[in-house]
């Protein structure tokens, strides 16, 4: 007994080594499970047969099964996809005969349903002698990092289809190193070609004089960090390569760190096309302005649709006799100033200007505040949109009412010698102004005050014929006076004379142009009153072209074709097909109502056609 028990205890003595092992090892294997069970990704690992044989508990739940039920199965037996497990089972064989590590990705719908993306590392466990007995893989969902890159592709699509649909720079600048980062359309916005080198120094060296300090200041205050890091101004860039002026709008954040400006991210648009449109309007504003401001009739736009005057030129102060600021806006209420005998007749003309006409008519005021009777004539005009929609309707409304008048326009080249006629013509008492050009005075000659208009042919003789030709197609009653030199040829004054002008004179007869000016300015005084011609055949004849108007004037003169042709140097087929268009203009059926229409207008015919130019 005692012999079997000191054996005993020998034995237990020299297995004790194996179990302290076997312990460690069961300890070691515990503590491997607990850990890949507690993970979140999936790891696995397959036999030769490509079964499961390992399965942790992330693995387990993803498939909805218990280790006794998962482990031992193919990827066929738990009902993978035939393409899938074919792939899968490629890689097994592929580790188990190269011993190589393989990586992919594929999209999986678990039996419990889940469907994601999931990337798999898989690899070989070798035994002792070194062969591959196993295949041991790691598989994590991927699907949250790849719908993240999916929208992160998505905004960087969307980012660069709106900087490219309305031309917007992007760049970066570190406040720390001043290192910046353009793309190619920022270079472009300062002259320079694409991939070019930027620094601070090609930043600053592109920006307007006048505007750095300003580019300056607002740098400043985006990186202090007692403000809120925001950049937002506009200035001027001189082109470095290409030496064009641009105006450029750009805004971004700066960001902060321990107290400083560490970094800044902006945006940044040439905005110079949209600066010079804007320019031109307030150009172009400025000029109607400037010729409204200083015009003795009134210039009016008005609403259709709200029924209001949106605008009234300073003529207004003068003919109603109150300030423009105390003018009703209503145009109901301003229809009480009318003449109650006129009131209709305006009623019906404002409307035709609505529907798309212009019409020409006479009318009474009654000034609300002192009760003057005054005798306006109104030319009217619809204002159209892009798509030829009335929008606004318009007026230029001239005082009938007889007065004095003593204004004399002079159309001269020569700044100098403008300023000499000028002064002594104001010298005489008279209100004179000057234009640069017969096309400068043209444009405004149909708003101007009756007076008298004094041309200098010395310079530019067809130029200057031109004024008195197209008042007299224009019907428009100012008398020109032409001025030439000294020694001119008989041919020159009868060539003024039939363009239209009532006198011709040289220049320096100072004695015989102020009797010439008193009797054209006796001239319009005598008609200054309202004239009787009828309204809308003057609106209608004021549709014609100019050269529609000379073939019109030959037919009220009794031309046949072939001579207004020889008279105006063109063909007859020429003057049929303008006497067509002019007939469609005026809408008539006939010679006889295009001669009554032109006779109740008031024009007045050249002096014959007898085959020779009048």
């Amino acid at each position: 007994m005692a012999l079997e028990k000191s054996r005993s205890t020998v034995v237990q003595r020299d297995r004790e080594p194996a179990f302290k092992a076997e312990e460690a090892l069961a300890n070691h294997a515990r503590f491997l499970e607990a850990s890949l069970s507690a993970i979140p990704d999936y790891v696995y690992a397959f036999d030769r047969e490509r079964r499961f044989v390992y399965a942790n508990r992330a693995m387990l739940a993803l498939f909805g099964l218990s280790a006794e039920t998962m482990l031992g199965k193919t990827f066929a037996e738990l009902d993978y996809p035939q393409d899938l497990a074919a792939v899968l089972n490629g890689h097994i064989d592929q580790i188990f005969a190269e011993g190589v590590t393989v990586q992919n990705e594929v999209f999986f719908r678990s039996p419990t349903g889940q469907a994601a993306y999931f990337t798999y590392l898989w690899g070989p466990v070798r035994d002792a002698a070194g062969a591959v007995e196993l295949v041991v893989g790691v598989s994590r969902d991927t699907s949250e990092r790849r719908a993240f890159e999916e929208s992160l592709r998505t905004s960087e699509a969307r980012l660069r289809a709106a900087t490219e649909l309305v031309g917007i720079g992007i760049y970066a600048w570190d406040p720390l190193t001043g290192a910046l980062e353009w793309d190619d359309r920022l270079r472009a916005m300062w002259g320079l070609p694409p991939g070019a080198a930027t620094d601070s120094a090609v930043f600053e060296a592109g920006i307007y004089p006048e505007d750095r300090a300003r580019v300056q200041e607002a740098i400043a205050r985006c990186v202090d960090p007692a403000g809120d890091g925001s950049y937002s101004i506009e200035y001027r860039v001189i082109g470095r390569d290409d030496g064009v002026t641009r105006h450029i709008a750009t805004s971004g954040r700066a960001s902060f760190a321990d107290g400083r400006a560490v970094g800044f991210i902006g945006a940044a648009v040439d905005v110079t096309q949209q600066r010079v449109a804007e320019a031109a309007i307030r150009a172009s504003e400025a000029r109607f302005r400037g010729f409204a401001d200083n015009s003795t009739n009134l210039i009016w736009i008005g609403d259709p649709a709200t029924g209001t005057i949106t605008y009234r030129s300073a003529a207004y102060a003068r003919i109603w006799g109150m300030p423009c600021a105390e003018a009703p806006n209503d145009l109901a209420i301003w229809m009480q100033d009318v003449h109650p005998e006129d009131r209709q007749q305006v009623e019906h003309a404002l409307a035709a200007v609505a529907a798309g006409e212009v019409v020409q008519f006479e009318y009474r005021l009654i000034r609300p505040r002192d009760g003057a009777v005054r005798r306006l004539r109104d030319t009217s005009f619809p204002i159209l949109d892009s798509a030829g929609a009335v929008t606004q309707i318009g007026g230029i409304t001239e005082d009938l009412t007889v007065k004095e008048v003593r204004h004399i326009y002079i159309v001269n080249g020569k700044a100098a010698d403008a300023r000499r006629l000028t002064g002594w013509v104001r010298g005489l008492g008279y209100r004179a102004q000057s234009f640069a050009s017969a096309a400068a005075f043209l444009v405004l000659a149909p708003a101007l005050a009756p007076g008298c208009v004094l041309i200098d042919l010395r310079r530019k003789r067809d130029e200057g014929l031109s004024v008195p030709r197209e008042l007299r197609a224009r019907s428009i009653s100012l008398p020109t006076i032409a001025l030439d030199i000294a020694d001119a040829d008989v041919s020159c004054a009868v060539a003024a004379m039939k363009a239209g002008a009532v006198d011709y004179l040289p220049i320096g007869d100072e004695a015989a142009l102020k009797t010439a000016l008193a009797d054209a300015i006796a001239a319009c005084q005598g008609t200054a009153r309202a004239t009787s011609r009828d309204a809308s055949a003057a609106a209608r004849i004021a549709r014609l072209t100019p050269r529609e108007r000379e073939v019109l004037l030959g037919l009220v003169d009794g031309g046949t074709n072939k001579m207004i042709a020889q008279t105006l140097g063109i063909s007859p087929r020429t003057v049929e097909l303008h006497r067509a268009q002019l007939m469609h203009r005026l809408d008539a059926s006939s010679l006889t109502e295009v001669l009554q229409l032109a006779l109740a207008a008031g024009l007045s015919p050249y002096v014959g056609y007898q085959g020779k130019p009048v």
